[in-house]
């Protein structure tokens, strides 16, 4: 696309040249081309729009088009259709409430409400007054060994590196974490001065490379990793054992992306291809990893430590579980990715095929924290796909505590999914280090659609809850959503996955049958099946 501006702008001047050998030729070429040299530079001082910035005149057809097509096709689900990683009503709904525009649709549903998998939630007849209710609930983070706890919002941004994405999108991020209250996870890619300027609240992410926190030779540093974790920005840890996207491959950052001050930061050599690999180096069993965690809620000065996977093996998660149970230690809180997540460029086998679905994930996750008697003792984020407020809801009612999105945030930027992520050439400057389409990303309008988003997303959420008679998110249970599993079947989250009863995995007597294999697998001291 910028060849062909630039062989139009040559061309289109060319023409002018000629033209002005002959003043009445030189009048028609001016009312002729007046109008395009207007709105190009219009197009290249306005702030609203990357794709108009970034490709003057040519840029305003995507925006012909989305007008030329039916306004109700905005509603429909076409997630197979399009080819988009979601749905058309999805994409409207985010794009409406960073932009502060009306998100209600007349006429209806557009959903098949007899399909299977279609979903409901509950509401009451008494139900809550949405104006006399909390409109930005928060949730305290920090065990009984965190001095220095977090309240954070229901709602965050999910893990995205620097060098991933671009600096003016981690500068509109973390401004917009700051405008709106919420909290903004770094990604594995290190602890930029782009997180930290705005003044955001942190989420610093330790990944399997351990950039920022590492050793020339790639190790953990905990001089280095103290460095960071005590600036003040710096409100959590997470560390990340996978992600949804590619669980048990570890993540890429193309050598085109890896620029010298990407390199200074993440401390590797600059304008090459980074991988981080597939696993940890300063552990290797499930009390190591406990261990480790509570090393850095030690270097951090007590700040709340966590870590980050997508639930693969269901018995090495059970294995964590004996290991907290073992050591009467426990991490603050536990990210949970599901399979169908991920901003990042992937092998499509493992986008598609690998890993746990975020609904499965979040029930077993919570179960099993039950079933050990140690649920009360930390936190439980969702990570995947979500995108509004009954997604919020949902994750919810199986077990989170607080959710983080990162595509919703991402399309709040300005995103429009053109999928060339791993490419560096994003059209709208969010995913790439080329400073021809960064400058597309004006970080101040983009800040403050980042916040509208979170506060008007946050707010659909808490006027659902109040719909259902709850005045506190804490109070949402499986109960109260419904799912069609078929066309005349119907059940409640927890018909379809039940809640365990409290300690009844400690000893492996009362252990329901679902889980006895499982746990006779697991083992504190090792990730191998026993």
């Amino acid at each position: 696309m910028r060849k062909l501006f630039v062989i139009f702008s040559i061309v289109t001047s060319a023409l002018l040249i000629a033209w002005s050998f002959y003043w009445i030729d030189a009048l028609f070429g001016f009312l002729l081309v007046g109008p395009i040299i207007y709105m190009g530079v219009v197009d290249m001082i306005q702030v609203r729009q990357s794709i108009r910035r970034n490709f003057p005149v040519l840029g305003r057809l995507r925006y012909v088009f989305e007008d030329l097509r039916p306004k109700i096709q905005q509603y429909f689900v076409e997630s197979d259709t399009d080819g988009s990683p979601i749905n058309r009503n999805e994409r409207s709904v985010i794009y409406q409430r960073a932009k502060k525009q009306i998100d209600t649709i007349p006429f209806g549903t557009q959903l098949d409400v007899y399909a299977e998998g279609y979903e409901w939630m509950t509401h009451s007849i008494s139900p809550k007054d949405f104006h006399k209710m909390d409109h930005n609930p928060r949730v305290r983070f920090g065990g009984k060994e965190c001095t220095q706890p977090y309240d954070m919002s229901v709602l965050n941004v999910s893990a995205m590196s620097f060098g991933s994405l671009s600096k003016n999108a981690v500068l509109a991020l973390n401004g917009g974490a700051k405008m709106g209250g919420f909290a903004h996870n770094t990604g594995e890619g290190g602890l930029s001065p782009y997180h930290l300027e705005p003044g955001g609240d942190i989420i610093w992410q330790i990944g399997t490379g351990y950039f920022g926190a590492r050793t020339e030779d790639g190790n953990f540093s905990g001089d280095a990793f103290q460095k960071n974790a005590t600036k003040p920005n710096v409100k959590m840890i997470e560390i990340k054992l996978s992600q949804g996207a590619k669980p048990g491959h570890g993540g890429i950052l193309p050598a085109a992306k890896n620029t010298p001050e990407i390199a200074a930061i993440r401390l590797v050599k600059p304008g090459t291809t980074v991988f981080s690999p597939p696993y940890h180096s300063a552990f290797s069993t499930p009390t190591e990893l406990i261990l480790f965690v509570k090393k850095l809620r030690e270097l951090s000065g007590g700040k709340p430590v966590g870590f980050k996977l997508c639930v693969g093996r269901k018995s090495e998660f059970l294995s964590i579980c004996k290991a907290m149970v073992k050591l009467k230690t426990y991490p603050d809180f536990i990210t949970v990715d599901g399979g169908e997540g991920g901003t990042g460029a992937a092998p499509p086998e493992f986008t598609n095929f690998v890993g746990m679905p975020l609904l499965d994930a979040l029930a077993f996750v919570d179960n099993s924290l039950r079933g050990f008697g140690i649920r009360n003792e930390m936190k439980i984020i969702a990570s995947g796909k979500i995108l509004t407020g009954f997604h919020i809801v949902r994750a919810m009612a199986l077990g989170a505590d607080t959710c983080n999105t990162a595509r919703a945030m991402m399309m709040a930027l300005g995103c429009i999914q053109a999928l060339e992520c791993n490419k560096n050439t994003c059209p709208t400057g969010v995913a790439t280090q080329d400073p021809y389409f960064m400058k597309g990303l004006a970080v101040e309008d983009k800040t403050t659609r980042v916040a509208n988003y979170h506060k008007n997303t946050v707010e659909s959420f808490v006027e659902l809850i109040g719909a259902s008679g709850l005045d506190h998110p804490e109070k949402i249970n499986r109960s109260h959503v419904y799912r069609r599993v078929f066309m005349n079947t119907v059940k409640t989250y927890e018909e379809i996955y039940p809640t365990i009863p409290d300690g009844c995995l400690l000893d492996g007597a009362d252990a329901p049958f679902d889980y006895e294999d499982y746990l006779k697998k697991a083992s504190a001291e090792s990730f191998e099946l026993a």
